[in-house]
């Protein structure tokens, strides 16, 4: 492959372990003539799949491009264990059923951003870890040892804080190592979290399929969520889910704080490199309203995942939702009344017509004045209200809701 595609490959990419190994794997492939073997595994333990991974993706998506063959784990059996990276407590397990759901919409989701079907080929792990006998489980596990677990940083700091860790959560990082041994992976993609986990997949690579050199680690970068603080996670709430409504995509993405406009302009949008570099100096130099930009962002990202013209009508429904004054204007979201008991605390009709917002976060709006009726700001968490047909209510910047 020329040094500029391999260069190009490289833009966007946190690191590379080893530093030299992309263009190691990519002569190996060309001298076996054979295409690279790109792993990226998911367990399915939530329905949506967000911004955050599609970094990931569009990356492997441009190896797709340039003839990789892509493997898309899912990861059934692991997720009926539970991932332990980045927790503070165990993860609880789902059951079949969820695993099952779930697994076919990431499916789904996926293909919003890879072509699936080019060159991709779908598994899942339950497929070779259901097989493996207690012995089999034994001669896994002495591959490598507990200090080794431990230096997994979730695991260390659990353990000096002396909070209880499963024994099946120290055999996770070789559940997904393995799978790389299973699919003989050339790459393996994961967040700058996942790293000690695909690490440990080179090195059973490397000892049990007595190969020198095993899978590179891709890193990439972690896009930080609608807070603006914790990395995008279903877990945390703060995420823009790739098959939302445009709506809510564009409202969202109008909501994040100015400071991570450079983060989401190099991260979630599909602008050119030169496109991306001036306004990023917009923004630094103060010579572009934020606002400005977070309208370019947004409406960039709804075009990739749903069109042009949802982008454009996303556009203008924000205006008429949030930048518009008057509060007759808003288009309001109709709830029927039929469930409602015939007197109800404000906080219990704001969670009953925004089911979607958490009771705490709804308490945090109230509180602040950020919720009205009929266009009069109420701040009493426990008023009553007698829910009637026509009543309007705005939560937040972009929540109107019309009792029916």
């Amino acid at each position: 492959m020329e040094k500029e595609k391999i260069e190009e490959l490289k833009r966007g990419i946190e690191s590379i372990i080893p530093e030299n190994g992309l263009e190691q794997k990519i002569a190996l492939a060309e001298k076996e003539n054979r295409p690279l073997i790109v792993k990226f595994g998911m367990d399915p333990t939530a329905p949506d799949l967000h911004l955050g991974h599609a970094v990931a993706l569009k990356k492997i998506r441009q190896l797709q491009n340039m003839g990789a063959k892509i493997v898309l784990i899912v990861g059934d059996f692991t997720a009926a264990v539970g991932d332990p990276t980045g927790r503070n407590t165990t993860r609880p397990p789902l059951t079949e059923e969820e695993i099952k759901v779930n697994a076919q919409t990431y499916i789904d989701q996926m293909g919003k951003v890879i072509d699936l079907n080019k060159n991709v080929e779908i598994v899942k792990n339950g497929d070779w870890l259901n097989k493996m006998n207690f012995a089999d489980v034994l001669k896994l596990l002495g591959k490598a040892t507990l200090a080794q677990m431990l230096q997994r940083d979730d695991f260390e700091k659990r353990f000096k804080a002396n909070i209880p860790i499963s024994l099946h959560e120290l055999v996770y990082p070789l559940m997904q190592g393995y799978d790389s041994v299973a699919i003989k992976s050339d790459i393996e993609f994961g967040g700058r979290d996942q790293l000690f986990n695909c690490l440990v997949g080179k090195t059973l690579q490397e000892t049990i399929l007595g190969v020198k050199d095993g899978q590179i680690v891709i890193g990439m970068p972690l896009l930080r969520g609608l807070d603006g603080e914790m990395k995008m996670s279903k877990s945390k709430g703060n995420y823009i889910g790739l098959t939302e409504p445009a709506n809510d995509m564009f409202g969202k993405t109008m909501s994040i704080p100015d400071e991570l406009l450079p983060e989401w302009i190099e991260l979630t949008t599909d602008f050119d490199e030169e496109t991306k570099a001036n306004m990023i100096a917009d923004y630094k130099n103060g010579t572009v309203n934020p606002m400005e930009l977070k309208k370019k962002v947004a409406k960039n990202i709804v075009t990739q995942y749903h069109n042009a013209a949802a982008a454009d009508e996303a556009e203008a429904f924000f205006y008429r939702q949030v930048q518009q004054k008057g509060f007759d204007d808003k288009a309001f979201e109709p709830v029927s009344i039929k469930d409602l008991a015939s007197e109800i605390t404000l906080l219990d009709l704001c969670a009953f017509v925004n089911s979607k917002e958490s009771k705490s976060n709804l308490r945090r709006l109230i509180e602040s004045g950020a919720v009205s009726i009929n266009g009069e700001k109420q701040t009493d968490v426990y008023m009553k209200i007698q829910p009637i047909a026509g009543l309007k209510i705005k939560i937040g910047k972009r929540g109107f809701f019309e009792l029916v």
